[in-house]
């Protein structure tokens, strides 16, 4: 079988065929627009072309938008761009051959060459007819495929091109994989055909045609491709390969019509079962209002919860129980006490924010910008925080450590979380767990209490309104637990990011999803804190602010704060910088701001009564004038005597309220024992007597009887008796107190220090350097005494302030002493010490009676 023409009784199939197969309208495609005019007239027609082939002819160019004309049909046009009319009539004017080519881009209103694919379809004019309007209808019979060779000039206003003519390479010769092929698509296409709305005319079409170019090219015109796909169909010579393409794309355009009538057939059957529900259930309701078991406002209240579970956006487990509830609520009588419950379960299960999420603001400029307005000083606490948040930013989630602000009143712990709230863009809620002792507080009681409730931190999430607010969980330190439960024991699973995700809460009874809450825990301690809570989160210690940082908290926040409080403008006070100096060190004493606060809230009311009675005079606070508004100065200033003193040593102890200067003071009386006065614990205690023992080891050393420590009665006191002390860190200055009192060499009263001592002399590492250096310098002690381990903490003292100090590092108490005395120890040399003893030592030698 060679390549031939269809026979007449093929046309009249043809033209069944293209009633059939052209749905689609034929478009104004020379203006670039969507207009159609009219349905069904774009005929796929397969009519005998004309015998002659010509191998190479100049042809003018009508550039198509968003259609591909194959070999062997027929489309019907409006002509109306004036280039396209002068194309149509130079070829009517040149025998009637014409090249249709596709546009690369159909938005484009006036191609140019380079915006026409290479390769069309020469066809011939078979009708033209000028419309009223000035356009033309033609119809064109697409004859075979051709390739621009190159366009030529001509004095025209259309295009020219000289075009070579694509021979078929139907050979007629049968082979397997042909009729394979055939076969397959002629199969596709009966499947094709019920899902597409299609007449089965067209299946007898396919039946009649046996050359596969030719199928191909059928099948490709009524496929409905896009433009790119049926230039690529049209560019493969090869029949063969070009219905393997064609069959490629039926197979897509079978599997997504199919996917569409499934989708289909699922959303019509989901909506018959919806409204046999809705039948059934108006059937039930109207039986139980002639039975008397509900009222007509039990209808509403139903329908009301179920449009508020739809629009909860519950997780699949909590819309289930919500419906489980609802269709117990609804068999319910609406005045029972069971029904109260499920009222109240429902009313809280569809308030939460499942699903409510807002969005973050990572912006660590600003971020950076709101924690300086909101906080001076904490330099460090608030780089962490921005590392924190960088990291957030960067992971695009909410999942990282929990972070435990520690640190003592009023330093602005829970500021700080609320700042992180408003850099971040998110709602802030705060729980209070001081003297929580009921684990219920947190999980929640289960409904088949009186009066259940869910636990704070579903209270507080329904309050938030969001699934994803900053979370403080403040006073942490001040849980506590009884018989009733281990409230930090449930905090574990709050804490926990690998378990927090399906958190239960025992009044919801389904998982609430936690993950995306940031924790942020404060403390004033974390002695007090279980070791697996603690484990869980990461500690930023916030310590006191120093009176130099008072003074400038004071001028910068609480003074123009308390100044609006209060209605007073601006200028109405004049604070001198000694007066604000004054509050800070003589009225209050503490580690914050809150008593400072309070002191210039009483001055700054004193001024409005005084301004409310009409006296609207500038108000100056000096130191002289303080007392007339604060009173009498409730702490003296801390002055140590410098004189240099047997047995009075200066150590440097911490508080919460910042460091303190302890002024340690040992004494030698008839007896025997060592007494210690002052309400010392137990750690301090034992640093006494482990200072004594290594004191008396080393008297052979410095050439001193032994006697001197074992033959009389030892009183070490501290003062402030009422005051209670703890800790190891004033090991060092007692063993210098009592090396003092046995070698009568003065220590010096310019030299504070601190440090923990051992019984062989090394001095080991403490705590709180930074606000026991800056004690020494309000005391004006300007050298203090450290372990050389701890000179890194010196570097967080502010370089203003530690150039004022001079820092002793020591790693053993022989540099202590060499540094504290007045005068130079001898020591006598290691080969003259006697021998260890390792029998029983001897009895000390009492001094009774003396």
């Amino acid at each position: 079988m060679g390549t031939k023409f269809p026979s007449r009784r093929l046309v009249a199939d043809a033209r069944i065929h293209a009633s059939v197969f052209s749905s689609r309208e034929f478009q104004l495609i020379d203006l670039g627009l969507s207009s159609r005019f009219g349905a069904r007239t774009k005929r796929a027609l397969m009519i005998e072309s004309p015998s002659d082939k010509v191998a190479q002819e100049e042809l003018p160019i009508l550039p198509l938008r968003e259609f591909v004309l194959f070999p062997y049909m027929v489309l019907p046009l409006f002509v109306s761009r004036q280039s396209s009319i002068a194309a149509v009539e130079d070829a009517l004017a040149s025998g009637g051959r014409i090249l249709l080519v596709a546009q690369r881009d159909p938005e484009t209103q006036e191609p140019g060459n380079e915006d026409l694919y290479s390769v069309g379809t020469i066809a011939m004019v078979m009708r033209s007819l000028r419309m009223p309007d000035g356009r033309l209808k033609v119809m064109f019979q697409g004859l075979s495929k051709a390739r621009i060779d190159a366009f030529v000039d001509r004095e025209s206003s259309s295009t020219w091109a000289s075009v070579s003519s694509i021979p078929s390479d139907e050979t007629g010769v049968w082979c397997v994989e042909s009729e394979a092929l055939v076969r397959a698509v002629r199969t596709r296409v009966e499947e094709l055909l019920p899902l597409k709305d299609l007449p089965p005319e067209v299946l007898s079409i396919m039946t009649n045609i046996d050359e596969p170019g030719r199928l191909a090219d059928i099948v490709a015109t009524n496929l409905r491709l896009r433009l790119t796909e049926a230039q690529e169909v049209l560019e493969v010579e090869d029949s063969l390969s070009r219905l393997r393409k064609v069959d490629a794309l039926v197979r897509r355009e079978l599997e997504v019509t199919t996917m569409q009538a499934e989708i289909q057939h699922q959303a019509k059957e989901e909506m018959s079962r919806g409204q046999r529900e809705v039948f059934l259930r108006e059937q039930l309701s109207a039986i139980q209002n002639e039975l008397g078991e509900v009222d007509s406002r039990g209808g509403e209240e139903t329908d009301e919860y179920r449009h508020k579970i739809e629009e909860a956006g519950l997780d699949p487990e909590a819309h289930e129980e919500a419906l489980k509830q609802l269709r117990r609520l609804e068999r319910m009588h609406p005045d029972g006490p069971e029904a109260q419950v499920a009222r109240n379960y429902l009313d809280w299960i569809v308030a939460l924010p499942w699903s409510n999420t807002s969005p973050d603001q990572l912006d660590l400029m600003n971020a950076r910008a709101i924690l300086d307005a909101d906080h001076a000083y904490l330099h460090e606490v608030k780089e962490r925080i921005l590392e924190f948040l960088g990291v957030r930013k960067l992971r695009a989630d909410s999942r990282g450590p929990i972070l435990c602000f520690v640190g003592p009143p009023g330093v602005g712990k829970t500021s700080l979380g609320r700042s992180i709230a408003r850099s971040m863009g998110r709602e802030f809620v705060r729980v209070s767990l001081g003297g929580v002792r009921d684990e219920a507080e947190i999980r929640g009681h289960r409904r088949t209490y009186v009066g259940a409730l869910p636990g704070r931190i579903i209270q507080s999430l329904k309050s938030a309104g969001t699934n994803n607010p900053v979370f403080m969980l403040d006073e942490l330190d001040k849980l506590g637990s009884d018989f009733r439960g281990d409230p930090s024991s449930a905090l574990l699973e709050v804490l926990d990011p690998e378990q927090n995700s399906n958190f239960d809460d025992h009044f919801l009874n389904v998982p609430f999803d936690l993950s995306k809450v940031m924790f942020i825990a404060t403390a004033n301690t974390m002695d007090t804190i279980p070791a697996p809570l603690r484990d869980r989160m990461e500690v930023i210690q916030l310590s006191g602010y120093t009176p130099e940082e008072k003074s400038s908290i004071a001028n910068r926040f609480l003074i123009p704060r308390q100044l609006a409080e209060h209605g007073l403008p601006e200028t109405s006070i004049e604070w001198a910088p000694s007066a604000v100096d004054k509050i800070c060190t003589g009225y209050t004493h503490e580690a914050g701001v809150r008593s400072l606060e309070r002191q210039v809230a009483q001055v700054c009311r004193k001024v409005a009564r005084r301004t409310a009675e009409g006296n609207s005079d500038v108000v100056r606070v000096t130191c002289r004038n303080l007392k007339n508004y604060l009173g009498i100065a409730r702490f003296e200033s801390e002055v140590h005597s410098k004189q240099n003193q047997i047995g009075v040593a200066n150590g440097l102890a911490w508080t919460e309220a910042g460091g303190e200067v302890l002024t340690i003071e040992a004494s030698l009386t008839r007896g025997d024992g060592l007494l210690l006065t002052g309400q010392l614990g137990d750690v301090m205690k034992e640093s006494v007597q482990t200072a004594l023992s290594y004191a008396r080891s080393i008297l052979f050393d410095l050439g001193v009887d032994d006697r001197a420590l074992t033959g009389n009665q030892i009183h070490v006191h501290v003062p402030a008796g009422a005051t209670p002390k703890d800790g190891p860190s004033a090991g060092v200055t007692m063993a210098t107190t009592l090396l003092s009192l046995a070698t009568h060499n003065p220590i010096r009263g310019d030299v504070a220090m601190t440090g923990e001592v051992t019984l062989r002399g090394r001095v080991l590492p403490v705590g709180g350097i930074r606000e026991k250096a800056l004690a020494a310098l309000r005391c004006g002690i300007d050298t203090v005494i450290v372990p050389k381990s701890c000179m890194a903490e010196v570097d967080e003292i502010p370089k203003k302030l530690r150039r004022k100090l001079k820092f002793v590092p020591v790693e053993t108490m022989r540099e202590v002493l060499d540094a504290v005395l007045s005068q130079p120890l001898s020591w006598r040399d290691k080969a003259a010490q006697p021998p260890m003893v390792t029998h029983a030592p001897r009895p000390v030698a009492s001094v009774k009676g003396r």
